[in-house]
């Protein structure tokens, strides 16, 4: 009978195992480490891949092969006391393209200037509709923006119910802490978490992530066997966000945007026409402007 009840329980720790959604791998760097234990930098790693990886965070089952590839950079910037850090968090996913060994980059994004606080041996653990500390709200939203743009780069609109939890953990942040912890609100600049998930969720940007989708469901997904296709589904794709970018110049969303594909752009049009490669050029010029000299060098004729 103990036989069986092992084997039960095996199989459903299995089950569990197959069920979580992420992948991530996580690296802390401390160049300017004064005072802190590291010891304290190595148990902060180890509660967060616990907190990224191993646990539920949608209601969908993700088999191995399946997890989303993510990976966190975190930087020490400055000590700010005994348990509070200034640091700048580098965020990226990727997500496999159908009929391929290649994967994708949806999310490449740095925010800097984070401020937590930390305990060693800490535990991290997420409530929904609660606030626990800012290190835990902030790995928690951008987990849910990492499944909201997944989920809308296979289905239309299918990242809605992510980046709507998304805003609720930013709503749940106590007037006290986003004052403290800056980055959760409008008044703390034009580049922080309060205008991704504003721009995510506005009706404004409702063709945004209709690129989006067409973008990675309607043309990379099918390059591997139309290639020509693909890329003009991809161009048509690019001129919706740049209608958009007319609209809404300089939203958060464009950057994001162009800071993760720009160089795949690139690798994708070199192979185009010139009509492509000309209007390409031209539509990532204004997308990326600081960018726009390596568009036109890379891209070529």
């Amino acid at each position: 009978m103990k036989k069986y009840l092992l084997l039960f329980a095996l199989l459903i720790v299995g089950k569990f195992a197959q069920a979580q959604e992420l992948e991530f791998e996580v690296t802390i760097n401390t160049p300017k480490l004064q005072t802190t234990d590291p010891k304290v930098f190595e148990s902060l790693r180890e509660s967060m891949l616990n907190f990224l990886n191993n646990q539920k965070w949608t209601k969908d089952v993700f088999d191995p092969k399946e997890r989303i590839k993510c990976n966190i950079q975190m930087t020490i910037k400055e000590e700010l006391s005994q348990n509070t850090f200034s640091a700048d968090f580098a965020i990226q996913s990727v997500r496999p393209v159908y009929g391929s060994t290649y994967e994708t980059p949806l999310l490449s994004h740095v925010d800097k200037d984070f401020t937590f606080q930390y305990e060693q041996f800490q535990p991290l653990e997420f409530t929904k509709n609660a606030y626990s500390d800012n290190l835990t709200a902030f790995l928690s939203f951008y987990i849910y923006i990492i499944l909201g743009l997944d989920y809308d780069s296979f289905s239309l609109y299918g990242g809605e119910t992510y980046f709507q939890t998304a805003n609720d953990i930013l709503t749940t942040i106590p007037p006290s802490a986003a004052s403290a912890f800056p980055g959760w609100r409008s008044l703390d600049g034009n580049r922080n978490r309060y205008w991704i998930i504003e721009n995510m969720l506005s009706p404004k940007f409702r063709n945004y992530r209709q690129a989006m989708y067409d973008y990675h469901r309607q043309s990379l997904d099918i390059m591997n066997t139309d290639t020509n296709t693909g890329r003009a589904i991809m161009l048509q794709a690019l001129e919706s966000v740049q209608q958009v970018n007319r609209s809404y110049p300089n939203s958060m969303v464009i950057q994001m945007f162009a800071n993760a594909k720009s160089q795949e752009v690139i690798e994708i049009f070199k192979k185009g026409t010139s009509q492509e490669k000309s209007k390409v050029k031209s539509i990532m010029a204004r997308l990326d402007a600081s960018n726009a000299s390596k568009y036109r060098e890379q891209i070529g004729r």
